[in-house]
């Protein structure tokens, strides 16, 4: 979330970014904040002022004891029992007060970079960089769930009968190229100097928000309530918050991290052909990268992602593009993001395989991630996360794109990691 002394000594710019974003009712929201952390502040002085008292009587008091003035000690041990109803009082408002700014807080999602233009929807993506020619496979060209049908390698109608919609099985050869494009992410991350973690698939709150998941996603996420758990819609959240809490050292600098897990999003209100067969899916499997940056570097470590991310579908072969984020479809938490998309030939379509994004200090500061700068101050550290890769769009744009007459053919850097080179 947003500093509140950030707000108030940018109100301004913060107005603008929110405009950016269309964020509905800006000025109203950050007025409330505003007013609400004036009387916090003046709250926090009242109380200051009573404690000091306090503590002044209290000294008096002993003395008074010492001198034998009795009479007059109990006359300021009146005041101070008063004092400390009062303190009391107060103190249950200064909470009130914390609380209720907090959750304002909650509500404003992160200031986007300069470079993010204002924009309505994914229409107003900007096309920054492309790559890899699209095949031409002729009329004859199936779409991958027909694939999937036709090689007996994924079965849609299984999943549904074991869970419900959005929850395929992976079978033979599909479950092969499934483990197979796992280890080879994690081991092209690894090399890159990402440090693989395995990391559990359920978070609490306290994690969930951390990210900024919670509040804002609450209605996608699955929540396990007896145990007030929350099933991770991305590794991002349980890599991220292993540093929750830590104040680190300028030396410390980078940390990256790698992980692969399941992911789950309940994506209510997701309907029609563009979800269809693997285009969206209730559990999925995906690759991250996590970097904890230093803020001056946070923007170089966003770039080499991206170009981390290019190189592995360089290596695949397959044509993609990136898109710069409009205000209007960046995500919450984020300043900045790049979304990587492949181009599924079958369907004629783009589809979204990876999203780098720079959070800033965003994250950083509900997790309470700081770092001590040169001059021994406390300062929140950057965070920074990325797909590399998402499985099963990826999956999907392999199995149209690699069709032949005689089968699906697998990309070359693949080929060692499923011990076949045709699925047919």
């Amino acid at each position: 979330m947003l500093q509140v002394q950030f707000i108030r000594e940018n109100k301004e710019t913060v107005l603008a970014g929110l405009a950016k974003r269309n964020f509905a009712d800006a000025e109203n929201i950050v007025k409330k904040v505003l007013d609400t952390d004036e009387n916090r502040r003046a709250t926090q002085v009242a109380l200051d002022d009573i404690l000091a008292e306090s503590n002044k009587l209290s000294k008096e008091i002993g003395g008074l004891f010492k001198s034998g003035e009795i009479q007059k000690a109990n006359i300021l041990k009146e005041k101070t029992s008063k004092l400390k109803e009062d303190s009391k009082t107060i103190t249950e408002q200064l909470n009130t007060l914390a609380e209720d700014l907090q959750a304002l807080l909650y509500q404003i999602p992160n200031i986007p970079h300069a470079s993010v233009k204002a924009g309505n929807s994914e229409e107003d993506n900007e096309k920054i960089f492309s790559e890899g020619t699209i095949p031409n496979l002729g009329e004859n060209a199936l779409p991958h769930w027909e694939l999937a049908k036709k090689y007996d390698i994924i079965d849609f109608e299984l999943g549904n009968k074991i869970t419900g919609a959005g929850f395929p099985v992976y079978k033979g050869k599909g479950a092969r190229l499934q483990r197979a494009l796992i280890n080879y992410f994690l081991d092209k991350n690894i090399e890159a100097g990402y440090k693989e973690y395995q990391v559990p698939h359920l978070v609490n709150t306290a994690s969930a928000t951390a990210t900024g998941q919670l509040p804002d996603k609450d209605g996608q996420m699955y929540h396990a309530t007896e145990d007030n758990l929350f099933l991770i819609p991305t590794a991002e959240v349980p890599i991220t918050n292993m540093f929750r809490g830590d104040l680190l050292q300028e030396t410390d600098f980078p940390i990256t991290a790698t992980g692969y897990t399941p992911c789950f999003r309940r994506e209510a209100g997701s309907y029609g052909a563009h979800v269809r067969g693997l285009n969206r899916l209730h559990q999925f499997d995906k690759v991250e990268i996590v970097r904890i940056e230093h803020p001056n570097n946070s923007y170089n470590a966003l770039n080499d992602m991206v170009e981390h991310i290019k190189n592995i579908l360089r290596e695949l072969k397959l044509p993609y593009r990136i898109l710069r984020l409009c205000g209007g479809d960046t995500g919450f938490t984020a300043a900045l993001t790049f979304d990587f998309e492949l181009f599924s030939t079958a369907q004629d379509r783009w589809l979204e395989i990876s999203s780098a994004s720079n959070f800033e200090t965003f994250q950083a500061n509900r997790l309470k991630l700081r770092f001590k700068n040169a001059d021994g101050k406390s300062k929140l550290a950057h965070t920074l996360n990325g797909s590399s890769l998402a499985l099963p769009r990826v999956l999907a744009g392999i199995l149209e794109n690699y069709q032949t007459a005689d089968g699906i053919k697998i990309p070359d850097v693949l080929v060692p990691y499923c011990g076949f080179s045709i699925i047919n």
